[in-house]
Formats: structure tokens, sequence, C-alpha cells
């Protein structure tokens, strides 16, 4: 198997995995209500554009930075994820979520964008800050599940496919032009979370 021939397969991975479900309302976060148990909790990070960004993004940053960040990073956000889903269902006081979500899309795209190399230990704490508001956003969703330990599993493995869409995409990388998509792309998604901010603010 050639390099180019696995960087195809990677790439056409990663895209496929983005349309593993079909994404539902732009903001399906806070007090949707959502019934069910793993499939509910699955299906909830491809529900919220901002948060399937976000966790892409998270893998595409991960890809672009290298080793050992490509599998520190995907790491990290679900596990740092799940605690702050627990502070969701204690609904423990907490910044405006939906502004940190917005935020949190939009940094990364910036990030992305500027082909930025953080170190390690920046690149592990703001991404570990930016999945305790997505946790709490999922947390908050667990109450009201019918499973909660289903959906706790659901959300975590569609992270986690989330963060290998990103490094499938993230294949790009490996030749000058695929960069400069890739930086187009994080232009694109810190665009978008300037928007989600900007919604967020004015609610």
């Amino acid at each position: 198997m050639t390099g180019a021939f696995r960087q195809r397969v990677s790439i056409g991975a990663g895209l496929g995995l983005l349309a593993v479900l079909a994404a539902g309302p732009a903001s399906a976060h806070l007090g949707t209500g959502l019934p069910g148990g793993f499939l509910s909790g699955f299906r909830h990070p491809f529900s919220g554009f901002d948060h399937l960004l976000a966790m892409v993004s998270v893998g595409l940053w991960g890809a672009f930075l290298g080793r050992p960040l490509i599998i520190a990073l995907p790491v990290i956000f679900p596990t740092v994820m799940a605690m702050g889903a627990v502070l969701g269902m204690a609904h423990t006081p907490m910044p405006p979520v939906e502004i940190g979500i917005a935020v949190s899309v939009l940094m990364l795209g910036v990030l992305i964008a500027a082909a930025a190399k953080a170190p390690i230990w920046f690149a592990c704490l703001i991404v570990g800050v930016f999945a305790v508001f997505h946790g709490y956003a999922h947390g908050a969703e667990l109450p009201s599940a019918a499973d909660p330990i289903g959906f706790a599993v659901g959300f975590v493995l569609a992270t986690g496919l989330l963060h290998v869409a990103g490094i499938g995409i993230g294949a790009l990388n490996a030749r000058p032009a695929g960069v400069i998509a890739t930086r187009t792309l994080g232009g694109l998604v810190a665009m978008a979370g300037a928007w989600f901010l900007y919604l967020a603010v004015h609610r």
C-alpha cells in the first residue's frame, strides 16, 4: 500500500465518518430533553453543529501537531468531557456554557488556521478546558435520559469517532496543498465559531 493510497484512505475515512448520522438543529444542548439511552447519547454530538465542529477540530489539530498530541488530545477531550458531564448532572454553577462552547469552536479554528504549534502542556490544557463546557452540556441531558449510563457511553463513543474523523482529514497535511486546505478549513471553523458566539451573546 503506497503512502498516497494510505492518505486517500485516511481522508476518505475521515469524511465518511462525518456522514454517519444526519446533523440536527444547530443548537441541541441544554434542556432538549432527549429520551433513551445509548442511541440518544451517540446522536447528541451530531445534533449540534458546534459540538461536531469542535470535536472534529480537536482531531484535526492533533494531526497537525503530530506525536504525542495526535494521540493525547483525542484521549484528553473525552476523558475531561466525562468529568464535565458530572458537573452538568449536578447543575454545578458554571460560566455561560453556550458561550464556552462557541469560544472553543472559534479558538480551535484559529489554532488550525494559524498552524499553531503549541507546547504540549498548553495544547492539553486548552483542549481540557474546552472539554469541560462540552461535557457540561451533555451532562445536563443525562438526568432526563432513560438510561444515563448508556447515554454517557454513547456520547463518549461518538466524540471519539469525531476525533478520528478529524485525524483522518488531517492526512491532508502530508502535502503542501493539503496544509493550505486544512488551514482554510480552520478559518471556516473559526468563522462558524464567531457566529455561534454572536448568537450565544445575543440570546
